[in-house]
């Protein structure tokens, strides 16, 4: 079956098993964008839920108009940043008034590629940690049309299309994007 026929399956019929081809189609994608923006396996995995839950509440809402994978970008990307913020103020909260929370913690990507491959250099492994770090000081839409961009490799057209923005504001923010991590990387470096 094609998108458009699992799509009508899913809002006409309530066909779950529509819907779980749709999950497996773009399963890894969402996870992958989800930790792009999270730089947290777990995390991503719990955001790829909601976006999953979302997608199927609002699919008798999707006109066709843009590609699936489009619309779902999309979610992924608003579903990460609702994440960061949340997360942004619920650390504020904890350090402000002296609390932290003990508890269970995520495996960041940086702790993966230490269990996954210890082949990997120290050294690649700072660079990549250094990166995420300078990444997430980045402002908002250039953090994210450079995720888009680097990892998903998606044109400067669907990217504008994922941020509703025009190719040419999805060109400045990148040259943006990557002017600042070269600064900050810079400044990052003893």
């Amino acid at each position: 079956m094609d998108e458009k026929e699992l799509v009508q399956q899913v809002v006409q019929h309530n066909n779950h098993e529509a819907f779980s081809i749709l999950v497996e189609r773009y399963k890894k994608m969402v996870i992958t964008t989800c930790i792009g923006f999270l730089g947290n396996f777990h995390d991503a995995e719990d955001i790829a839920q909601d976006v999953f839950i979302e997608l199927y509440e609002s699919l008798p809402e999707f006109r066709n108009e843009a590609k699936l994978s489009t619309w779902i970008y999309r979610i992924a990307v608003n579903k990460s940043l609702n994440f960061l913020r949340r997360k942004k103020r619920e650390t504020f909260l904890q350090n402000f008034i002296g609390n932290r929370i003990k508890g269970k913690t995520g495996l960041t990507i940086d702790e993966i590629m230490d269990k996954g491959n210890t082949d990997i250099s120290i050294e690649l492994k700072e660079q990549h940690k250094q990166l995420r770090h300078a990444m997430g000081m980045l402002p908002e839409n250039q953090r994210i049309a450079l995720v888009l961009s680097t990892y998903h490799e998606l044109s400067y057209k669907e990217i504008a299309e994922v941020m509703e923005t025009s190719v040419s504001s999805v060109e400045s923010l990148l040259f943006r994007a990557k002017n600042n991590l070269r600064k900050i990387m810079g400044k990052t470096k003893p």
